[in-house]
């Protein structure tokens, strides 16, 4: 053990990428030497062989299933939420290319990006505008066929969960998650919309203005002082022995997982409208801001399925909060927390706010990521205002944890990744429900921290 390490736990403090994390600088990991996707996957779905008996191989149908489920109530969501009617009840969010954007970062980096900058905007998407969307509902989902079909109706059937009958029967059960703000969202708006009585935990990192918008759907809010950790242990206890009662796992749900990774399949048609090939000699980079790791490993493990070799997914997350990248760096998983490296936890980007990474995603999913990065708050702050000015996008603070580092790791994933033939995309996680007010200051503190872009790389 070094000398530096805490008690109890055992990690190399002079491992020089730990100690610039300990150090809360912007810090950077690229792994070019990932074994090949398809045997990456295999193993994944074997058995991920971490040697603690707390995971287990991922089943290859899952992201199928989940699309498929999500297929099922797509009627249901049209009718049950105008927004989504013109889409046909899809729950999904638009790809825009950011040439505006990219042509703003290589001045103020003094670099240039080979390729082209493209947004992954699910802060546009519907009803409860955040990446959690996907995973959250499709939990939820899942939750109501089973109610359905344990009480003999129609699970099939999306009229099932407009009628009386389900909706009496939803009433009597509830659903319990802890959050920092945006899963809590997904949870709690589809819960009260199906007729489940909902819960949702809040830690102190939780915006105010999440608690409201919750509390007008009907759901109850449960606020703690302490960080997401506490939040979700406070859940998970309260729902324990609990009857008709179900407890949404922020660190180790596969439902959550198979709702995110549905996200791929729909990028791929996205990709292919657009007109923008991914193949051998056109690679694909998506950068995942990561908090628990829930969202960017679904989404991860979705792209890995789809496009293989082809695609590098690069984690990023604020310098004061890598819980992922340290996890996987140490080997140690959840078993490390950031304040066990001297770091606070605490971060503007609220959804990102997690010092201890999901026990499922990090042992699962490390073999398919090809890099982390970890960015200021200074930084995440004024991508906001770069949004703003360059594609007139009014996004959270959590929603720009990318943006820049397009410019730090492209050069060091192959050489593809540095031709004119990449795509660089960065996966803008939300902030289309963010109030008026907020949404003013998060974008007049964003213009204001501009300069401090230009020392990024």
């Amino acid at each position: 053990m070094s000398p530096q390490s805490p008690p109890g736990v055992e990690f190399d403090a002079d491992d020089p990428v730990i100690r610039s994390l300990m150090a809360g600088a912007s810090t950077t990991w690229v792994r070019p030497d990932l074994d090949p996707a398809k045997v990456a996957l295999r193993d994944i779905a074997e058995d991920p062989g971490v040697g603690d008996g707390s995971a287990v191989g991922v089943d290859p149908d899952i992201m199928d299933r989940a699309a498929q489920c999500f297929d099922r109530f797509a009627p249901w969501f049209a009718e049950t939420f105008p927004e989504t009617a013109s889409a046909h009840g899809i729950i999904e969010s638009p790809l825009i290319s950011a040439a505006k954007t990219q042509a703003d970062l290589t001045n103020r980096l003094g670099a240039g990006l080979p390729g082209r900058l493209w947004l992954k905007r699910d802060d546009a998407l519907p009803i409860s505008g955040s990446i959690k969307a996907r995973g959250g509902f499709h939990e939820v989902l899942e939750y109501a066929e089973a109610v359905a079909a344990e009480h003999g109706l129609n699970s099939n059937e999306p009229a099932t969960y407009s009628s009386d009958s389900f909706r009496g029967l939803a009433a009597t059960h509830r659903i319990v998650v802890g959050s920092t703000g945006n899963l809590g969202l997904s949870i709690g708006i589809l819960s009260a919309a199906l007729g489940f009585a909902a819960s949702v935990h809040m830690s102190a990192d939780a915006r105010e203005w999440k608690k409201e918008l919750l509390r007008s759907h009907g759901v109850d809010v449960l606020e703690h002082a302490g960080d997401f950790v506490a939040a979700v242990s406070a859940g998970r206890a309260s729902a324990e022995g609990a009857p008709r009662t179900h407890f949404v796992d922020d660190e180790d749900s596969r439902s959550l997982f198979a709702g995110y990774s549905v996200a791929a399949l729909r990028l791929k048609e996205q990709l292919e409208a657009a007109e923008v090939s991914v193949d051998a000699g056109h690679p694909l980079v998506v950068y995942l801001p990561c908090g628990i790791g829930g969202g960017p490993g679904g989404v991860a493990y979705g792209l890995k399925r789809v496009f293989g070799d082809d695609v590098h997914c690069i984690f990023v997350e604020p310098s004061e909060a890598p819980a992922m990248f340290l996890g996987v760096r140490t080997g140690l998983h959840s078993a490390i927390a950031v304040q066990d490296i001297g770091l606070s936890g605490a971060t503007a980007a609220d959804g990102l706010a997690v010092a201890r990474p999901s026990r499922f995603i990090g042992p699962v999913i490390s073999p398919l990521i090809s890099g982390f990065a970890t960015v200021t708050d200074q930084v995440i702050k004024a991508g906001v205002g770069v949004l703003h000015q360059t594609e007139g996008l009014d996004v959270e603070p959590s929603a720009t944890a990318g943006l820049t580092v397009p410019w730090r790791t492209s050069g060091h994933l192959g050489e593809g990744v540095r031709s004119r033939n990449a795509t660089h995309l960065v996966w803008v996680t939300g902030g289309a429900m963010v109030p008026a007010v907020d949404r003013d200051r998060y974008v007049a503190e964003g213009l204001d921290l501009l300069p401090t872009i230009n020392d990024e790389i």
